[in-house]
């Protein structure tokens, strides 16, 4: 489905919202970039401590309300 001339430069009221926003304030993309830095972008994990984790797991029942039988 093509898009006619008139709707083609067409920016919601949302798209609008940012991009005020990030003109008031130019380092909000930097700090997003830290706090996604603080929770996802870890080292990876070497394989033996990736295993030594794996085996150091306790194991859960399998209905986890169960009292133990």
């Amino acid at each position: 489905m093509k898009l006619s001339k008139q709707h083609s430069m067409y920016e919601s009221d949302h798209t609008l919202f940012i991009k005020a926003l990030k003109e008031k304030n130019p380092g909000i993309e930097a700090g997003q970039q830290q706090g996604r830095a603080l929770l996802w972008d870890r080292p990876p994990i070497a394989l033996d401590e990736q295993q030594r984790q794996l085996e150091s797991a306790v194991k859960q029942q399998a209905y986890v309300y169960q009292n133990k039988v």
